[in-house]
Formats: C-alpha cells, sequence, structure tokens
C-alpha cells in the first residue's frame, strides 16, 4: 500500500473541479452533488459521504484526480466479464473512496478510507495509464476495485484517451451512478459489470451497506442498457442474511423483462472479511440452489463465482447444454465456440461481443 500523502504542494495535482454539481441558491456557499444517487448537499468545508468530492468555497472539487491506490494488469473474466472479449487482459486502476459502505468489503482498506483521515495513492496522468497498457499489452482498461463513480472525472479523461489508442473501457460498479452521468460516459464505456448484494434486498442494502434505497440501481441498469453498454451482473450471496429465494427471483426476473435473458449472471460466493469475520462461506449448496431459481426466471447464462473448479465457471450452450468455454478461476482451459461465436454441436449463436483473445495467466502490479 502507498504511504499516506502528507505533500501539500503535491496535493494541488490531484485536486480538479468535479462534474455534475449545483449550487443551493438558500444555501451561502452549499453544493448539491449530482454524480450519484445520494444527490448529497455539501456545506463549505465539507467532503461528501463519498469522501473524495469537497465543497472549497462553494465549488465542488474531486480530491483523487489521478491518485491511483492500484494498477495491475488482469485477466478480464476477474471483473468478472465473462461474455465480453473473453481472454483479454486489462489494465485496472482505482482510488480511494466509495459512496456505499458494505460491512463485508473485501477492498475496504481503499474503499472506506476518508480523506479526512489520510489522502495516499500514487499521482498519474491519463496519458501514462494509457502508455502503461500499451506497453504491458492490455486489450483495454478496467475502472474497478473501488467505486469507479468516486474517480469520474479521471476515468472520463483517461477513457476517452483509450478510445483514441484503440483500447476498450469497462468498469466494475455498484450502479448508483445518475442518468445524467451514465448519459455523459455512455459514449466511452463499453461494458459494465454491476454489482448486487444480497439479491438487492432493501433491508439487505440498510442494515448492511449503509445504502436507504436500491432502486435507483435498476434506472441506471436501464440507461446502461440505451447507451449500448455491454452488461454483465453479479450478486454476492451472503449466507444467512442476503441469501433469500425470492430475491434472487424477483432480481432475475427484472433482469429477463428490462434488460434481456442474454445478460450473464453471476452468483459470487462470500468470503468473511472487514466487519464480518464471524460469519461464513457461503455453502456452495446455497449456490446451486439459487442459480437453478435465476435459469428458471429464463436466464441463459448464469455462473457461480469464487467456488474455482465448479462446473458453473463454465458457458453451456443456452439450446442443447453443449459446454462451450471451460474455465477455471479467471483463465479460459477450454475454447469450443465456432469462428463466428456459434456453438458447434447446434449452430446457436451465443450472447458474445468480440472474440477469444490470450490473455498471460498472471497478474502484474504497476504500482
Amino acid at each position: 500500500m502507498v504511504r499516506p500523502e502528507s505533500d501539500s504542494a503535491r496535493l494541488k495535482s490531484h485536486i480538479r473541479i468535479a462534474k455534475f454539481w449545483t449550487t443551493l441558491n438558500d444555501k451561502q456557499n452549499w453544493v448539491k452533488c449530482n454524480l450519484c444517487h445520494r444527490r448529497c448537499l455539501i456545506a463549505p468545508n465539507a467532503w461528501g459521504v463519498c469522501g473524495v468530492r469537497k465543497n472549497i468555497d462553494g465549488k465542488l472539487y474531486t480530491m483523487v484526480y489521478g491518485l491511483l491506490t492500484a494498477e495491475n494488469a488482469d485477466p478480464i473474466e476477474k471483473k468478472p466479464l465473462m461474455h465480453f472479449n473473453p481472454g483479454s487482459t486489462v489494465l485496472s486502476i482505482s482510488t480511494v473512496g466509495c459512496d456505499f459502505f458494505c460491512a463485508f468489503c473485501q477492498n475496504w482498506e481503499i474503499s472506506q478510507s476518508r480523506l479526512e483521515k489520510g489522502l495516499y495513492g500514487e499521482r498519474k496522468e491519463p496519458e501514462e495509464i494509457i502508455r502503461d497498457a500499451i506497453n504491458i499489452k492490455a486489450d483495454g482498461i478496467s475502472y474497478t476495485y473501488n467505486e469507479p463513480t468516486i474517480m469520474y472525472e479521471f476515468m472520463y479523461d483517461t477513457a476517452s484517451l483509450a478510445k483514441k489508442n484503440d483500447l476498450f473501457n469497462t468498469m466494475v460498479t455498484n450502479g448508483y451512478m445518475t442518468p445524467e452521468a451514465v448519459d455523459d460516459i455512455g459514449n466511452l464505456m463499453d461494458a459494465a459489470t454491476v454489482d448486487f448484494k444480497g439479491g438487492g434486498n432493501k433491508e439487505f442494502y440498510r442494515k448492511y451497506m449503509g445504502v436507504p434505497n436500491p432502486e435507483p440501481i435498476l434506472e441506471t441498469l436501464k440507461a446502461m442498457k440505451d447507451k449500448k453498454i455491454w452488461i454483465e451482473i453479479t450478486n454476492l450471496v451472503v449466507p444467512k442474511v442476503g441469501d433469500k429465494d425470492e430475491d434472487i427471483k424477483k432480481l432475475a426476473k427484472w433482469i429477463v423483462e428490462n434488460l434481456g435473458d442474454n445478460v450473464p449472471f453471476h452468483l459470487l460466493r462470500f468470503h468473511p472479511d472487514y466487519k464480518m469475520l464471524d460469519s461464513e462461506d457461503t455453502p456452495v449448496k446455497t449456490l446451486e440452489r439459487l442459480a437453478n431459481i435465476a435459469k428458471n426466471e429464463g436466464l441463459k447464462y448464469v455462473y457461480i463465482g469464487n467456488v474455482p473448479g465448479h462446473q458453473m465457471e463454465h458457458t453451456y450452450c443456452p439450446k442443447c447444454g453443449y459446454p462451450l468455454i471451460e474455465r477455471y478461476g479467471f483463465y479460459i482451459t477450454a475454447w469450443r465456440l465456432t469462428d463466428d461465436n456459434r456453438c458447434p454441436r447446434c449452430g446457436t449463436k451465443i450472447d458474445i461481443v468480440g472474440k477469444k483473445r490470450s490473455s498471460s495467466p498472471f497478474s502484474l502490479s504497476l504500482l
């Protein structure tokens, strides 16, 4: 981990005027942030809930422009994106901060850092990120690890340069970005993994994530679909408190009816972390039960994640059941699709964007 930032002169290099905010006429020097659905009302010299946007003299600033906590080369399957340029390599970047307060966060050291307690990271310009990606022969950039909405301005500038250099852009997000923000970045973003937890249950979001209402995530998903962003959806299954059959059934049904039956759906195994160390790993049988529920609701591609070697890591033909892509963890071990992404047995067209690329079986840290 990079040591806390203490050089006030250097601090200025990663303070930039923010996007998506308005002044409040009835409150002197107060601002309203419109980047995420919390739409924080921020007093002078105060921070937004995310911990990275600050009101300075009546103007909203991002305090983490290019202040990176991680820069790694990852297989795209780690995001997880199974149906978008399979086998490709992405350069993953993150900052500190998040607009959620998940008690089980695996990246809590960066996501739950609050700038009042210390700003840290390694400063980089968008041009440097693109250069790094090209040097390691990455196929694209992924904005991930913490909530990428938090670093919106840097993400936007980097994504713009990525497009100019024939690199694709993907994000792993909690889906709380506002429609206006999705509309702004939609033409630059090629794919997104939207992370649900606990099946989207409202009480679960309030109690374990500090989110009053998860409903806006559905609005974001519709906006992403309108922008033709490839979407895959994950759901972290927390045993006993976030594993209700009815929640998965409701979520799967909504996906089919509003996004389509071809959206890949990943049920992720929970491992104890952060404030939930006294919990247990999700039983594999629970994941299998919920996967069957999702399939019965009509989803064609349902996966189980964080269980290396499980048969539901693989992609099967939705018509004849033939195993088309086999995986172990984040890596492809067998590929049986035709050149035009069809099942070789029955000819069914499989919903995959792009073609298989060759990724390296390792992760590389650039920070």
